[in-house]
Order: C-alpha cells, then structure tokens, then sequence
C-alpha cells in the first residue's frame, strides 16, 4: 500500500476532489489517499506551496505529494513530476511544489507528456483528474517515473521572503494565515533567542508579547508563539489575530528585544 497525499484548492463542496480519487483508485485501488486540505483559496499558488511544504516532511519515505493549486491549466504552464531521495512531488509547474522541494535532495524532475500515464481526452480545466491523479497514481505502484515524460532540468521556484536579523530587532512578514486567524511569519522560532523577551510590533503599534503557548494569555489577549510549522506565528487566545489587527499575507511585522 502507498500513500498518495491530495492539497488543493478545490474545497469540498463540488466534485473535483471525489472525482481525482475515483481515478487514482482506478489505477491504484490499494492506495492510501490522505487530504492535506482542499482549503486553499482560489488560485493562491504560495498559500499551497506554504501548506505543501508545511506537512510533507512528516509523511513516509516513499510518499506521493500531488498538489493542484492551478489558476494557469491549460495554458503555457508545465505539468510536472519531481522525484526527491524521499518521496515524488506531483503538480502544476507554477511554484507549487517548490517550498516543499526547497528542504528535498532532487533527483529527477519530468514533464507529463507520455499519453500512456494520462487520461484521454485531456480537459482543458481538469489536469488534476486527466494528468496529475493518474501520474500520482502509476508512480504509487511503481511505475518509473522517467516513464512519464522528458527531463527537464529545473522548475518554477517561488520565491521566499527573507527576514532581516538584527542585533535587537528581527523583521519579517506574514506569509500565511490559517482558519483561525493565526498569522503565520516567514521568521523561524530557532531564531528567537530568550522569546520570553520579545515583542512583535507592526510599525510602531505594539501587538503582543512571545510567550510559549496561546494560552500564556488570558482569553481575548494577543500572543505570538513559535508554531508547529517551524516559524513565529502571531494569535489571539479564543479569537483572530488577523481579523483584529487586519493582518493579510505580505503584512510586515518585527520582533524587538524588550
């Protein structure tokens, strides 16, 4: 039995991701199918490479990551399989795949354009059914993936925004916001030295202090915490952070030394 994961933008209220899995168990009936989300918003390419790159690490060797993050199907874009010394990473040649990549050894990436790993006809809005289930699916079973298509010698890399660190002052910005309103940083927790003497700022406006877990305050109060993702994220104990400090992706924020 292998793993085939599923992120995507296709939420769940239409027919989209059912339809992927009726074709990936076609071709792969024992696989284990696995929803990382289909919570994306529409068309937001870096929200889903955020999400990929987020949870990928944490599946077995031997994985299949297929994301459809897709605003460009149909067009100029590329359909890409990409086989790292851990798992295959299969989707649209957008940038998707490529904050998961960038922690991946790699060791082959193809372009999909072998008609036998495919669905026939291919639909000019569907790829996540016609091309990329179907690829995800023979690579499940063992299929090789030089089989899929020619080699291509790189992909579309998004690019990550890099936080400034200072003696006394770390500046970054908001990279992703989840469900709960949390506000997500490009600033990673392993740089947060002594966080119990932090403050997060956005401009001169005070916000919070970092503490170590959302309930350091009392309901109602804003707290930073180093997340489960690796990076700082700002909250609000029992509310949204990004609705009450009107915190977007690109939002700039800083931690300073108190």
């Amino acid at each position: 039995m292998q793993i085939i994961t599923l992120t995507t933008d296709f939420g769940t209220r239409d027919w989209f991701v059912g339809t992927m899995k009726g074709v990936i168990l076609g071709i792969a009936p024992r696989a284990a199918i696995v929803d990382i989300t289909h919570e994306i918003p529409p068309g937001d390419i870096r929200a889903g490479a955020f999400a990929l790159g987020a949870s990928c690490r944490f599946f077995p060797k031997g994985t299949v990551h297929l994301a459809v993050v897709d605003p460009g199907v149909g067009g100029a874009r590329k359909a890409i399989a990409v086989q790292t010394t851990k798992y295959f990473f299969v989707g649209p040649d957008n940038g998707v795949l490529s904050f998961a990549l960038a922690r991946e050894k790699i060791k082959s990436v193809r372009r999909l354009e072998n008609p036998d790993y495919i669905l026939h006809p291919v639909s000019r809005t569907f790829h996540g059914r016609d091309i990329f289930a179907p690829v995800a699916a023979q690579l499940s079973r063992g299929a090789a993936i030089r089989g899929s298509g020619p080699a291509q010698q790189d992909f579309i890399r998004l690019s990550w925004p890099k936080p400034r660190v200072q003696r006394n002052r770390v500046a970054g910005e908001v990279v992703f916001v989840d469900r709960f309103g949390n506000a997500i940083t490009n600033i990673e927790s392993a740089v947060l030295n002594a966080p119990d003497r932090l403050e997060v700022f956005v401009g001169r406006k005070r916000l919070c202090q970092v503490k170590a877990f959302y309930q350091s305050v009392r309901t109602g109060q804003a707290v930073a915490v180093p997340g489960s993702s690796g990076f700082l994220e700002i909250a609000v104990n029992g509310g949204s952070a990004a609705r009450r400090f009107g915190l977007n992706i690109g939002s700039r924020i800083s931690v300073c030394r108190s």
